[in-house]
């Protein structure tokens, strides 16, 4: 009889072990990946920025994993004043930043260039005012500042050697760089790095090169 009861009792133990409520795992939600830059958003974006410059004396590059429009400053800027845009220029910089209103994973650094005469320090202000006022034509699109850095580099990574109009005239420029948002600040850690003196065998202006540029300052 005394078996029989626990029995029962061990059977009525089991049964509310399994009318309880059942603990089930909540699935974590997958981790959106990183925005990376690949061939194919490059792919994807470069006939829309050569487009975005058509026609004008912007200059359109593919650097391996970026994408850079530069603005050479002989008819961008102001020869009278020399931080603030020519009218001629604002076209082709609002339709690259129309481009990137909508996509968030897209970031732009900007950067700004000049030749090595004169003061070091003038020039290097010279550039980050030049920069900055690119970016303020972004900043009217309304790309926020996790999306857009800006930075002045001065004289120090010119393309041609500074020994001639032409040279200067080449290193005087501002370049828009297009890269994901995961890459952005490797890039502000890159051209943060000190500057290396120029070599004296910089390389020299193309003769097609030579007959863009003006010969004067």
């Amino acid at each position: 009889m005394r078996a029989n009861k626990i029995f029962a009792f061990t059977c009525c133990l089991l049964i509310a072990g399994c009318a309880g409520p059942e603990k089930k795992e909540v699935a974590k939600p997958a981790a959106m990946p990183a925005p990376q830059v690949t061939r194919a958003w490059l792919d994807e974006y470069e006939p829309k920025l050569r487009e975005a410059v058509k026609g004008s004396q912007f200059e359109f590059e593919r650097r391996e994993n970026l994408l850079v429009v530069t603005a050479p400053v002989q008819g961008s800027f102001n020869p009278d004043r020399p931080h603030m845009l020519l009218p001629a220029s604002l076209g082709p910089i609002t339709r690259v930043a129309k481009l990137l209103e909508t996509d968030e994973d897209i970031a732009v650094v900007v950067l700004g260039h000049a030749d090595s005469s004169g003061d070091d320090t003038k020039n290097r202000e010279l550039s980050q005012e030049r920069a900055r006022a690119v970016t303020s034509i972004f900043r009217l699109s309304g790309l926020k500042q996790n999306r857009l850095q800006v930075m002045g580099l001065g004289s120090d990574m010119p393309r041609a050697a500074n020994d001639s109009a032409a040279g200067r005239a080449l290193n005087r420029r501002v370049e828009i760089l297009l890269t994901s948002r995961e890459t952005m600040q490797g890039l502000i850690a890159k051209y943060s790095q000190p500057a290396q003196p120029e070599l004296k065998d910089a390389p020299k202006v193309a003769a097609a090169d030579q007959g863009k540029v003006s010969k004067s300052e």
